[in-house]
């Protein structure tokens, strides 16, 4: 059963930092692209960050510039989302993806506060 499993969310205060962990499980292979997406309630979602397993290029959205950071785990298939410097409106349920593979995760929820 293929899945990706996420962790790490939860309650910040403002300027505060936080990491989110997604693993893909039951899968062979590569991802190719695992990214991570948000939705605030009353938003459509928008793209976070994404990376290129193998080479390792990143993508950022304009709004987490310069203060999230994406990379790769150990473990194939993993990745992480370093958040610092927490705003408010950072505050949304943060999916996992790897989207050219159509898997994703149920969320976790980063409130920031």
């Amino acid at each position: 059963h293929v899945q990706l499993v996420e962790s790490g969310g939860g309650s910040v205060e403002s300027g505060g930092s936080m990491r989110l962990s997604c693993e893909l499980t039951g899968f062979s292979g590569s991802s190719h692209l695992m990214g991570w997406f948000r939705q605030a309630p009353g938003k459509e979602r928008e793209g976070v960050a994404a990376i290129v397993m193998s080479g390792g290029y990143t993508f950022y959205g304009a709004s987490v510039k310069d203060r999230f950071i994406i990379s790769r785990g150990s473990a194939e298939n993993t990745v992480y989302l370093q958040m610092n410097s927490l705003k408010s409106e950072d505050t949304a349920l943060y999916y996992c993806a790897a989207p050219t593979r159509g898997y994703w995760g149920q969320g976790t929820q980063v409130t920031v506060s």
